[in-house]
């Protein structure tokens, strides 16, 4: 990256370019580089032990490009290696480092979306078993009550371009329909996986009257541009150049037909081999 200094951006695959979009809006002065982990998405059903590896092999790569800060656009990540990587990994071998994720700006915002104190979290499997929205709400807000939803299928669907297909109805009923039997009184949803805004106009045709639906872009986006006005330690270290660059360690051909779906324009990416 001749020397330049980027906010790296990581997911497992496409889902984390919905937050992207919205940080290069918010904030295109700066350099970014994405980077997708493609060849071993989906993460949801990956043991802890896996997705921390995945993980920080992916940070450590971004780092090795000159990320001083990294933003990890997925939810999975963010449950299950955020906090490993940064209590056990930052301060010992990277002390100039930030890792930042997508849970703890949605969990400080919630409550204000919240009439009868009832949300609704819908992820993957391995966000909800890993209880991380519960525990980060629960810091801010101890007063809401929570109820969760898996989602297996819509991720899928999204990645195979089926999602606004009819047949991608039936799914998304039957996941919301799971949650508000649950819990008839939520009036506020949290779509805790970045992939998910593409199903918003199906999901809003779903929902009963008066049930806000809350996606992470915009939140992530502003999160992040509080976080470097409060911290220009790192931001003066991000060269302002306007430029990005995409990286997949899938097939490059493959994550740019996609990638548009989620990104909302063209992409061109790199293939790179994450493991020496």
């Amino acid at each position: 990256m001749e020397n330049k200094q980027s906010i790296g951006i990581f997911d497992s695959g496409y889902g984390g370019l919905t937050v992207f979009k919205s940080i290069a809006r918010k904030l295109p002065q700066y350099n970014y580089i994405y980077l997708g982990d493609n060849a071993r998405t989906p993460y949801g059903d990956h043991s802890f032990e896996t997705i921390y590896q995945y993980t920080l092999e992916c940070v450590e790569w971004l780092f090795a490009q000159g990320c001083p800060l990294v933003i990890l656009a997925c939810n999975t990540a963010s449950a299950k290696a955020l906090r490993s990587i940064q209590q056990n990994i930052l301060p010992f071998k990277y002390p100039d480092r930030r890792v930042l994720g997508v849970i703890r700006p949605t969990a400080e915002i919630v409550g204000g979306f919240t009439k009868t104190k009832r949300i609704g979290i819908m992820g993957t499997r391995g966000t909800v078993n890993s209880e991380s929205y519960l525990m980060e709400i629960n810091k801010f807000f101890p007063e809401i009550t929570i109820s969760q939803q898996s989602c297996p299928m819509w991720v899928p669907l999204i990645e195979n371009d089926e999602h606004l297909n009819p047949g991608a109805d039936y799914f998304v009923a039957k996941y919301v329909n799971q949650l508000m039997q649950k819990d008839d009184q939520i009036d506020c949803i949290v779509l805790a996986c970045t992939h998910y805004p593409l199903l918003v106009p199906k999901i809003k045709k779903i929902l009963p009257d008066g049930v806000e639906l809350l996606a992470q872009d915009d939140i992530v986006a502003n999160s992040l541009s509080l976080y470097l006005e409060n911290h220009p330690e790192i931001a003066s270290r991000i060269d302002k150049g306007n430029a990005t660059s995409f990286f997949t360690s899938g097939d490059a051909a493959a994550f740019d037909a996609h990638a548009s779906i989620f990104f909302g324009a063209a992409v061109v990416s790199n293939h790179v081999n994450l493991k020496p």
